[in-house]
């Protein structure tokens, strides 16, 4: 069972619960978030539906769950949700009603590079700058971002073009700092199983998108999203960005069935990550129109003005007509499945 705390309870409202599940000999776990608070409870059921926790002072919701994953489980959250990312009156969705196309560079290499990448982004439609300014490679000869000079250039970006940005956290200890300069962080598939991680995302006041791990189950992966939800955050997005399997024809085997399947049993957006499931760029634009049409709630490519020289992940980013075809794609396909495009922030 789950006890939602409005935004404005009190210390003495939390402690007032907490007490009363005692008594009866249950056992309450306070998650203190940015917004809100939620106490978990473990014990006697029965015992606790006695207890009229609803008409406490400072109560929002209870709920009792039986799936594992229980604050993101539809089983107390029948409607699914949107999340808004970016500033006060440049927000954008991310949910049931719209399609979201978010783009741009794989990696922060240079101010140039990034804003052209940005332009070419927003000129084809996306709503979200991506870029990353902090890399988990695998090699670590390999780039591994500019850091905080990759943050401030996405800032200046941002300015520049109007879209709001979403960027990775690699580590527990950088949250903060990333969290300053981002609309939105992202958590990798390396990382989806860092807990400290996702409980410090949980705790940064910004929207998570968390990628599912390449090895990942989808219970795995929405008891990952429990783990920042957990933390008072729900503004979490998921994306499928394919997973390891035997066949070596591409980067990774994008599991498309897992947008309907995460869709019946958790309430978050599901987004596809094409660019990252296929590793080649011919792929991306097929891949992209079976997400939308599968029900994703949004896409998110590579584009690079330079592919050629990129520092990573070349051989997916978009260009010229490719990118085309995608814009042309991701404007069309949306009213196939009753939704509509989502807008760019007016600059």
């Amino acid at each position: 069972m789950v006890v939602v705390m409005s935004p404005d309870a009190t210390a003495e409202d939390v402690a007032r619960v907490v007490a009363r599940v005692e008594g009866v000999g249950g056992e309450a776990n306070v998650s203190k978030g940015v917004v809100r608070t939620i106490i978990g409870l473990v014990g006697d059921i029965d015992s606790f539906h006695h207890l009229n926790l609803r008409t406490l002072p400072g109560v929002a919701d209870v709920h009792r769950i039986s799936d594992p994953y229980k604050l993101v489980s539809r089983q107390h959250h029948p409607d699914r949700s949107t999340v808004w990312v970016g500033r006060p009156g440049r927000q954008v969705p991310i949910g049931p009603e719209t399609v979201t196309f978010i783009a741009g560079p794989c990696a922060v290499e240079s101010a140039q590079q990034t804003l052209e990448a940005a332009q070419m982004a927003r000129s084809a439609g996306a709503t979200i700058l991506r870029g990353g300014a902090f890399k988990p490679r695998t090699s670590p000869y390999a780039f591994q971002g500019l850091g905080v000079q990759g943050l401030e250039i996405l800032a200046d970006v941002r300015e520049a073009t109007g879209l709001p940005i979403v960027t990775e956290v690699v580590d527990a200890r950088d949250v903060a700092v990333v969290a300053e300069y981002a609309d939105m962080l992202q958590i990798g598939t390396r990382n989806m199983a860092n807990f400290g991680l996702l409980q410090a995302a949980g705790e940064a006041g910004k929207p998570v998108l968390l990628k599912r791990g390449m090895t990942a189950t989808i219970e795995e992966w929405l008891m990952a999203a429990e783990y920042i939800v957990q933390r008072g955050n729900l503004d979490v997005v998921l994306c499928e960005r394919g997973i390891r399997t035997f066949e070596p024809s591409t980067r990774n085997t994008l599991d498309i069935s897992a947008v309907p399947v995460v869709q019946a049993t958790s309430h978050l957006p599901v987004i596809v990550d094409p660019s990252h499931a296929a590793g080649r760029k011919d792929l991306v634009v097929p891949l992209s129109r079976a997400a939308i049409a599968v029900g994703a709630d949004g896409v998110i490519v590579d584009v690079h003005p330079q592919p050629e020289v990129a520092l990573c992940d070349g051989p997916q980013a978009l260009e010229g007509a490719d990118l085309r075809e995608l814009a042309q794609a991701v404007r069309r396909f949306p009213a196939l499945v009753g939704r509509t495009a989502a807008q760019a922030p007016v600059v």
